[in-house]
């Protein structure tokens, strides 16, 4: 008989009557012909007297074992769902951890139910119907001697999914990063607000650290962070660092933003520049002598802007104008590339700081397309710089590959041309 493969299928779905989820799993041959058929009933705190659907203590060992072997091979992300196994990202790829073998709901929930309790999120008491209302969950868990981790756990297919992201205990420095040196100067800044910017785990959070900790060693300050979750922990040094996390310290960013401004900060860190409100309290403290940062999910410096200002209506939009060009000091926006030796990936950065001609374009909408010209044009003396000159300098330094480059530039063809131009 040949070898054939086999498939893994869960359903589920809510019965309102018995309030019960009636779980259906089914393993099909290469032939799809079921060879398995279990039907698990559910309220999530009263299993089935079967031992093999009750909460399964084993699952959460596995997890730990996923999550230790995830560090091991640096990875930044742990990949959890039902009817599948650990999957985990190394260098931007998803691929299988060491444990493939299919999680069932209830090994999802005894996940949950461990993360949950060690960050005293619940009690014994609570947990069930806390886990049974779960459709967003953002928080952190920390492991002794192997790391932090921020948390997402969603609902799904009336089941949990969780994605855990690795933060390291050590502090990331500009240095360590292989920062361009201009941005140790941005974060000396007395005043003013700087994004950094990118796609989802681009290293924004990452950067910010690195720019925090500098300051940190290099100033006499006291700086606010208001997180979601907190991922890197501060120790103070020369500053004060005040660090709040949104929903067990505080009740938003806009909120906290508002009291941080009644708390003698001299540098607030916002974790991300959400909604209308958190936007304009940032540069409210912008504008009465903070240094700001903070993380926008934009690609470059005119899209940063551009969506900003999306925000406010269209009557506001000439006077947020006006404020932007007025406090915004530099946009940092970021691509993670593939180093060239194959140890993890590098950050390429576009570089806008603020100078008189890049305050005309943001008061003007019909010049915010000339930006990156501008950009490029300042280069030597405003130390800014696009993707694509980073790009060739992480190219010709031999940190990263010709392919690895074009596949990151803006556009491939101009990059590749411009680096034959003599």
């Amino acid at each position: 008989m040949g070898n054939s493969t086999a498939e893994f299928h869960q359903t589920a779905k809510y019965s309102p009557v018995a309030d019960k989820y009636i779980y259906n799993f089914q393993v099909f041959d290469d032939k799809q012909i079921a060879m398995k058929t279990e039907t698990i009933s559910s309220d999530w705190t009263d299993w089935s007297d079967d031992p093999d659907d009750q909460l399964n203590p084993n699952a959460f060992d596995r997890f730990s074992i996923a999550l230790k072997a995830m560090v091991e091979q640096q990875a930044s992300d742990l990949h959890i769902s039902a009817g599948s196994g650990f999957r985990i990202r190394v260098r931007g790829k998803l691929t299988p951890s060491i444990d493939t073998d299919p999680l069932l709901p209830s090994d999802i929930i005894t996940i949950v139910s461990g993360i949950l309790l060690a960050n005293r999120k619940c009690t014994e008491e609570t947990l069930m119907p806390f886990i049974k209302s779960i459709t967003d969950y953002d928080g952190s868990y920390s492991v002794p001697g192997l790391g932090r981790f921020r948390v997402n756990i969603a609902s799904q297919r009336q089941s949990l999914a969780l994605v855990l992201r690795h933060i390291p205990f050590i502090l990331p420095t500009l240095e360590g990063l292989g920062l361009p040196p201009v941005i140790s100067k941005i974060a000396m800044e007395e005043r003013g607000l700087v994004l950094v910017t990118g796609i989802t785990g681009s290293g924004k959070s990452t950067t910010l650290a690195a720019m925090i900790d500098h300051i940190n060693y290099k100033k006499n300050c006291k700086i606010i962070t208001i997180e979601d979750p907190i991922e890197f922990l501060y120790r103070d040094a020369n500053c004060s660092v005040i660090q709040r996390e949104c929903g067990s310290d505080t009740e938003n960013f806009a909120k906290a933003l508002r009291a941080a401004l009644r708390q003698d900060p001299d540098i607030i860190l916002v974790g991300e520049m959400r909604d209308k409100e958190t936007i304009d309290i940032a540069i409210k403290a912008a504008e009465t002598g903070h240094l700001v940062l903070s993380t926008v999910h934009t690609t470059d410096a005119p899209k940063t802007i551009s969506r900003i200002l999306s925000n406010f209506d269209a009557s506001e939009q000439a006077a947020v104008r006006m404020r932007l060009s007025e406090t915004l000091l530099s946009i940092i926006s970021q691509r993670l590339v593939e180093r060239a030796d194959g140890k993890g990936r590098v950050a390429a950065c576009e570089i806008m700081r603020r100078n008189q001609t890049i305050q005309e374009c943001i008061l003007d909408p019909e010049k915010i397309h000339m930006i990156k010209e501008y950009i490029e044009k300042g280069r030597e003396i405003y130390q800014m710089q696009t993707f694509d000159q980073n790009l060739t300098d992480l190219y010709r330094s031999g940190v990263i590959t010709l392919e690895a480059a074009k596949a990151a530039a803006t556009s491939p063809s101009d990059f590749e041309r411009n680096l034959n131009f003599v």
